[in-house]
């Protein structure tokens, strides 16, 4: 849908362009833009490759387990059943640890992992409590005859009871999703690296404002998961 957006208001512009003669000018900031990308891309590089190996260091020196450590009562709060020693909650603590310091970017791979984890956990727990009807018995006769009798998609179906839900998020995964969007930031340094390529006199003045901002955006985020987890709760999920 992104895709059509965007081609709909570029063509939009070109046209505007053509009618009102100032086809020029949008071939001109078009090149300027452009240049401008690839210097705020190399800008960017630096910045996170300096940031990632960071905290690379810092996970194989054991940080990063202790950070966990630290942490991991208010994950547990937020992710009741993810296991404490299970790899989700190394992912989970990566990833918050590094939008705490405003590492957008140094976050996504962390972010990344933690989605697979916590889909082999969501597997894992699907596995352990498939609902009995959902297999075929052979116990008695008239539960085979039964079975006989049933289409090659009724059977399937019926078969496939574990993986119903395959395509569907978790409680755990849409709680991460919201807690890494809505994430105290304490230093956004991806948006003082953007004011700084852009020349900005005080890059780092926005520092109190992302403060408060992220910290009313994180609070009305962890009140939404729990309410989402207690109406789960109270429908059995």
């Amino acid at each position: 849908m992104l895709n059509y957006l965007w081609a709909l208001m570029i063509l939009t512009g070109i046209l505007y362009a053509s009618f009102t003669g100032n086809l020029p000018a949008v071939t001109e900031a078009a090149l300027d833009s452009a240049q401008e990308a690839v210097s705020l891309c190399i800008t960017m590089a630096g910045v996170l490759a300096l940031w990632v190996g960071l905290m690379r260091i810092a996970e194989h020196a054991g940080i990063m387990r202790k950070a966990t450590d630290k942490i991991y009562p208010l994950l547990h709060f937020l992710f009741p059943r993810i296991p404490k020693n299970h790899p989700a909650m190394s992912s989970i603590a990566a990833n918050c640890i590094a939008n705490f310091f405003g590492l957008g970017w140094a976050a996504t791979p962390a972010g990344i992992q933690a989605m697979k984890d916590l889909a082999e956990l969501e597997d894992e727990f699907t596995m352990n409590h498939v609902p009995q009807n959902c297999f075929i018995k052979n116990s008695s006769s008239k539960t085979k005859k039964a079975s006989e009798k049933l289409s090659p998609q009724t059977k399937s179906k019926k078969i496939q009871g574990p993986s119903a839900r395959e395509k569907s998020a978790s409680t755990e995964m849409c709680a991460f999703l919201v807690l890494n969007i809505s994430s105290v930031q304490l230093i956004p340094v991806t948006t003082i690296a953007y004011r700084s390529q852009y020349g900005s006199p005080n890059p780092s003045g926005i520092i109190g404002a992302a403060i408060l901002a992220t910290t009313a955006s994180t609070a009305a985020g962890i009140v939404f998961i729990k309410i989402m987890s207690y109406l789960d709760r109270k429908r059995g999920v």
